[in-house]
């Protein structure tokens, strides 16, 4: 990958362009993007470092990997626009439900020589789904590969490492895209209800509102960096906290009796089952 383009330079794109760049993979001068807003573009150009581009055929021609970041429902047309200049040139697609075999329906991709279909020319274009969430933009991001693509293997490779600079990095089946898109992609919504459930809670007893969502939010950081640090099982972790008719096991009695747990899981069948 010597150049990368985005088509769409919204807050995740901006997360990731600002990420690659800090992470001297590649430089901000091998980045170029698009985007309709060209006043916006410009100024976040100006911010972040990238080559702003005034049209789509722009950017895909002076790129040879392509980052669809914008809107799923903007990349019907888009395609209709470009599919004939993506020869060649790797697709990665950030955008939610557009898979590996979606953009098959719309672009000639090349197909992977140990899949079911029949293996096409190198020249087409090659394909990665890719599931970002929101803690990207914090450098603490999870980013679900789909296994099913048609990158190059140095090329994939090359381009985990790059996603790595801004998070975790994991693969996984198709068929397991929805519930991982689910539980990382949506999650993010649900933990800050917790945080701010609690910070309530804080708020009631007298702690400033400020203060309250930094005490929270802080603990909730903490304890989900030991448990990755530690590998140890969150139940291990839990009963460390809980001391014999103490504070925490009361606590831990009350999230109980009001369903804590089969309301996150509940929180999941809503979404798979919709």
């Amino acid at each position: 990958m010597k150049t990368l383009g985005f088509i769409g330079m919204g807050n995740m794109a901006q997360a990731l362009c600002t990420g690659f760049t800090a992470s001297k993979k590649i430089s901000a001068s091998d980045i170029y993007a698009y985007a309709p807003n060209q006043e916006k573009l410009n100024q976040n150009a100006k911010k972040i470092g990238f080559i702003p581009c005034k049209s789509l055929k722009e950017v895909v021609s002076k790129s040879d990997t392509i980052i669809m970041a914008c809107k799923p429902y903007q990349i019907e047309e888009i395609l209709s626009e470009i599919k004939n200049d993506l020869s060649g040139k790797a697709l990665i697609s950030i955008a939610l439900g557009w898979n590996y075999e979606k953009y098959a329906q719309h672009v000639n991709v090349n197909r992977p020589a140990n899949s079911d279909y029949n293996h096409t020319d190198i020249e087409n274009v090659r394909v990665q789904f890719v599931m970002p969430n929101t803690p990207a933009m914090v450098n603490e991001g999870v980013f679900l590969f789909e296994k099913s693509n048609s990158l190059k293997e140095d090329e994939r490779k090359e381009i985990k490492e790059l996603f790595a600079c801004l998070g975790t990095v994991e693969e996984l089946p198709d068929n397991l895209m929805g519930i991982g898109g689910a539980v990382t992609g949506c999650g993010p919504a649900f933990v800050d209800l917790f945080l701010e459930a609690y910070a309530d809670a804080a708020v009631k007893y007298g702690i400033p509102r400020t203060t309250a969502y930094k005490l929270v939010s802080q603990t909730v950081l903490g304890s989900a960096k030991l448990q990755l640090a530690t590998g140890t099982h969150p139940a291990v972790l839990k009963d460390n906290v809980c001391s014999p008719a103490g504070s925490t096991i009361r606590g831990v009695t009350a999230l109980e009796e009001q369903g804590l747990r089969n309301a996150c899981i509940k929180s999941i069948d809503a979404i798979m089952n919709k």
